[in-house]
C-alpha cells in the first residue's frame, strides 16, 4: 500500500525559512506528479506547489518566487523549500502525489495524501 509521509513542519518567524519533505513509500511503479496543498480552520485546502514527471514546475501565485518544490528521485521525496516566511502561510501542509502502483496482480493509478504537517509563522 502506497503511503506519504510528510515531515519539517515547525514554529519559525516570519521571514526565516523551512523546508517539507514528502516520502513516498510501497510497491510505486510511477510518480506522476507530486503536488504541496495546505489548509487553515474554516477554510478549502489549497494548491500550492507541483511537480511533474516531465519536471516541470507549478505554483500558486501568492507562493511563487519564495517557495521552490523539487524531488529526489532516489530517494522518492519531494521537499518544498519555503523562504521569507509570512504569518499567513501559517497552515497545514499536505502532500498529495498522482501514484501508479503494484498491488498483487493489478496496477492501480490514484491520488494520495499524506496526514499533513503543521507550519506556524508568528513572531
Amino acid at each position: 500500500q502506497v503511503q506519504l509521509v510528510e515531515s519539517g513542519g515547525a514554529l519559525v518567524q516570519p521571514g526565516e525559512s523551512l523546508r517539507l519533505s514528502c516520502v513516498a513509500s510501497g510497491d510505486i511503479i510511477s510518480t506522476y506528479a507530486t503536488s504541496w496543498y495546505r489548509q487553515t480552520p474554516g477554510k478549502e485546502r489549497e494548491f500550492i506547489a507541483e511537480f511533474r514527471i516531465d519536471n516541470s514546475r507549478n505554483y500558486a501565485d501568492d507562493v511563487e518566487g519564495r517557495f521552490t518544490i523539487s524531488r529526489d528521485n532516489a530517494k522518492n521525496t519531494v521537499y518544498l523549500q519555503m523562504n521569507s516566511l509570512k504569518p499567513e502561510d501559517t497552515a497545514v501542509y499536505y502532500c498529495n502525489a498522482d501514484i501508479l502502483s503494484r498491488v498483487r496482480d493489478n496496477f492501480p493509478r490514484r491520488r494520495y495524501w499524506g496526514q499533513g504537517t503543521q507550519v506556524t509563522v508568528s513572531s
